[in-house]
């Protein structure tokens, strides 16, 4: 079955911009003609989900944010497994958006509030998002006051229930602040559950690869030893660590890339896991993921 089978219904769309929930009955109606007029971003979740719960509010003040420019469809894939299948969601939530009746982006997990708004600025352009406390989080850190910021995020982290995001926001504070013993000591008080959450992980993927950088030389040091030996594995390893560290994330994946290429089993397949623990803690729609990660699946597939 294709797209051009679903039925034709005429579109269910509420007065207001409010989420709404379709069905494969009501697929074509809802996203596929809808998506002619604005963007439509289809959520697949299920009751059991806890961060599709999570995710949930944060997708519906951004997209509402958007002003009328896109509008958010909701589907239960516990009821409606077919549209799911067909558009090949493996794991929710996921988000596709849809324009001019096909598909034209998308992310799967949990995202922090800044990359889903990232995401949605590709597809309709600028958009004032409501003030509440992330926003006064970045206006803070922006203006240069840390103090400020580590003071609300902390209140935020400590809220019940635990709040992911705050926490993983503090944590990547304190490690781009080179604060490791701070970021350490606030994973080490992290529950399991808190840990497993997707943002949390990638701001602990950052803290580790930030703790075996801190061990080496500085980059100039680990430039002139990788080019005096360009066969050195462990010279280009050591200088994709600290290079990630200064936010050369390029250099650093182009360094791991490298190592991929001349000898894939080098440290027991050791830069390729590496570079999947940066696009971790890089995230899944920074470029330089998706950059770094065609060239991964050039180099392995090819």
């Amino acid at each position: 079955m294709s797209f051009s089978d679903f039925s034709t219904n005429p579109a269910n769309e509420a007065a207001d911009d409010a989420p709404l929930e379709t069905t494969s009955a009501r697929f074509r109606a809802d996203v596929l003609e809808a998506s002619m007029r604005r963007v439509v971003l289809v959520d697949f979740w299920a009751p059991w989900c806890g961060p599709c719960r999570q995710l949930a509010p944060s997708l519906e003040r951004l997209v509402k944010a958007t002003g009328g420019k896109a509008r958010l469809v909701k589907m239960n894939v516990d009821d409606e497994p077919e549209i799911a299948a067909q558009l090949g969601v493996k794991s929710i939530p996921a988000v596709v958006a849809f324009q001019r009746g096909r598909p034209a982006d998308g992310f799967v997990g949990l995202l922090p509030d800044s990359q889903i708004k990232g995401f949605l600025e590709r597809l309709v352009g600028p958009i004032e998002a409501e003030a509440d406390a992330y926003r006064v989080v970045e206006d803070l850190l922006e203006a240069g006051d840390l103090s400020g910021a580590e003071a609300l995020l902390t209140e935020l982290a400590s809220l019940e229930p635990p709040q992911p995001r705050a926490f993983a926001e503090l944590l990547r504070l304190y490690t781009d602040k080179g604060r490791l013993d701070d970021a350490q000591a606030l994973l080490a008080r992290a529950p399991e559950a808190l840990r497993r959450d997707a943002s949390v992980a990638g701001a602990a993927a950052a803290l580790e690869n930030a703790l075996r950088a801190s061990a080496l030389d500085e980059v100039d040091a680990l430039r002139r030893r990788a080019a005096a030996n360009p066969d050195d594995a462990q010279a280009l390893f050591d200088l994709a660590l600290a290079l990630n560290v200064k936010g050369l994330r390029e250099e650093a994946a182009a360094a791991l890339l490298d190592i991929v290429r001349r000898d894939r089993s080098w440290n027991d397949d050791g830069a390729r896991k590496q570079l999947v623990q940066f696009f971790e803690a890089w995230g899944p729609t920074d470029k330089s993921t998706a950059s770094a990660r065609r060239k991964l699946s050039s180099l392995l597939f090819s």
